[in-house]
């Protein structure tokens, strides 16, 4: 069997961080698989230029992107996380008064990725069509998700930190304007966005968790913005929430 050692050391550093519970230093990783300095620093940026590394800046290490469980697991993953919300999204559109799609997304790197959708009675045409990715920053179930995350992986998503990507020039440019929507999507319990994605439409979303707390996925309902005063948005996001914890709870098995 031909030998490959720059390969082999990759898949070492992988299985390496794979086994690790945060981010390790780039010296602590060549001197735990004996390997030099030089070519452990090659590696790293090699990996990290195709996506399966991603960099934390604040403690100078690195750990693994979520590129690695899309590879192994994301058919699987995304069918039963459908198959698992469906009924729960059917519920929801029945139970809001207004026309409303609602959707199922998980994050993809720094977008996210609609797995599940259902149209109610006179909805508005969205594009969260399943399948579809939008900036997660942009969106209301993506920063559900992202207002979950620990504040070093979601700086490791975004190193262009003052250059983020806009639609319609709405949203936040820099990544501490997304740090104050992030800190207030999560202490009201639900993200919004306003015509962010598409003008006169309006979105609010809500996480779901696996069992280490991790944003697995985030439900959201897109409606006409003139459709609902201020005062509804509260209950809408309530209804939204509601029905991740429902989602949260499946996952865990208690429901």
């Amino acid at each position: 069997m031909p030998d490959i050692p720059a390969a082999r050391n990759a898949l070492r550093v992988l299985a390496y961080l794979a086994r690790r519970g945060g981010p390790v230093r780039a010296s602590t990783i060549a001197r735990d698989l004996e390997l030099p300095r030089s070519s452990t620093y090659q590696l790293i940026a090699v990996m990290m230029d195709e996506g399966f590394l991603v960099h934390y800046p604040e403690d100078q290490a690195y750990g693994l992107s979520t590129l690695l469980s899309e590879i192994g697991t994301s058919s699987l993953r995304t069918t039963r996380l459908g198959r698992l919300a469906q009924p729960l999204l059917e519920r929801l559109v029945n139970q809001v008064q207004i026309p409303i799609v609602a959707h199922l997304s998980v994050l993809s790197g720094a977008d996210v990725m609609y797995v599940s959708r259902v149209q109610g009675f006179r909805a508005p045409t969205t594009v969260s069509s399943i399948g579809v990715r939008l900036p997660a920053h942009l969106t209301a179930t993506g920063r559900a998700m992202l207002a979950q995350l620990p504040a070093s992986q979601v700086r490791a998503l975004y190193p262009h930190r003052d250059n983020l990507i806009s639609r319609h020039g709405l949203g936040p440019h820099t990544l501490a304007e997304l740090d104050g929507i992030l800190t207030e999507s999560r202490s009201r319990g639900w993200a919004r966005e306003d015509g962010e994605i598409t003008s006169e439409y309006a979105s609010v979303g809500a996480s779901a968790a696996d069992h280490n707390g991790y944003p697995v996925a985030a439900v959201g309902v897109t409606f006409r913005a003139a459709a609902i005063e201020a005062p509804g948005w509260d209950a809408l996001g309530e209804a939204t929430r509601s029905t991740a914890a429902a989602l949260t709870a499946r996952l865990l098995g208690r429901g």
